[in-house]
C-alpha cells in the first residue's frame, strides 16, 4: 500500500510541476507575445481557470507527501519526503502571500478596467512564479529520489 501511495504522490506532484513549468516557460511567453490586449485577456482567463484548480492540487500534494512521510517514517528516504513536504509548504505559503493576491486582481482585469501598471504586476507574478517552480521541482526531485 505504501508503494502505491509513493507512486501516486510522485505522479500528482510531477503533473503539478509540469503544469506550472509550462505556465512559466510556454503559456505566459506565448501570451506576452500576442498583440494588443490578447495576452492580458489570456492571462485573466488562465488565472480564473487555474486559480480554481491549483489550490486543491497544491494542498492535495502537500497532504499526500505528509501521509507518505508518516506512513514511511523510519524507512529509507523518509527524510527526503519530509524535506519535500517542507518545500511544498513553502510553495503554498509563497502562493498565498505573493502570487494569489496578484492573480486575484489580474483575473478580473479587462482592457477597460486594468490598472496602468498591469504589465509590472504580471512581471512581478512571473518572477515569483519562477521561484515557486524551482521550489516544486526541488520537492518533486526529492520525492523521486526517496523512491529509489
Amino acid at each position: 500500500m505504501l508503494n502505491a501511495l509513493e507512486v501516486f504522490t510522485t505522479v500528482v506532484v510531477g503533473l503539478m510541476v509540469g503544469v506550472e513549468f509550462s505556465v512559466a516557460f510556454v503559456i505566459n511567453p506565448i501570451f506576452n507575445a500576442l498583440p494588443e490586449d490578447s495576452g492580458q485577456l489570456g492571462r485573466a482567463h488562465g488565472g480564473r481557470m487555474l486559480g480554481a484548480v491549483m489550490p486543491v492540487w497544491y494542498i492535495g500534494s502537500l497532504v499526500l507527501a505528509a501521509v507518505w512521510a508518516v506512513a514511511g517514517w523510519g524507512q529509507d528516504g523518509a527524510g527526503l519526503v519530509v524535506t519535500a513536504g517542507a518545500l511544498l509548504i513553502v510553495s503554498v505559503i509563497m502562493s498565498i502571500l505573493l502570487l494569489v493576491p496578484i492573480n486575484n486582481r489580474g483575473k478580473t482585469w479587462t482592457p477597460e478596467n486594468r490598472p496602468a501598471d498591469w504589465k509590472d504586476q504580471m512581471k512581478r507574478w512571473d518572477r515569483y512564479h519562477y521561484v515557486r517552480v524551482a521550489v516544486i521541482i526541488a520537492a518533486f526531485t526529492l520525492l523521486v529520489a526517496a523512491r529509489t
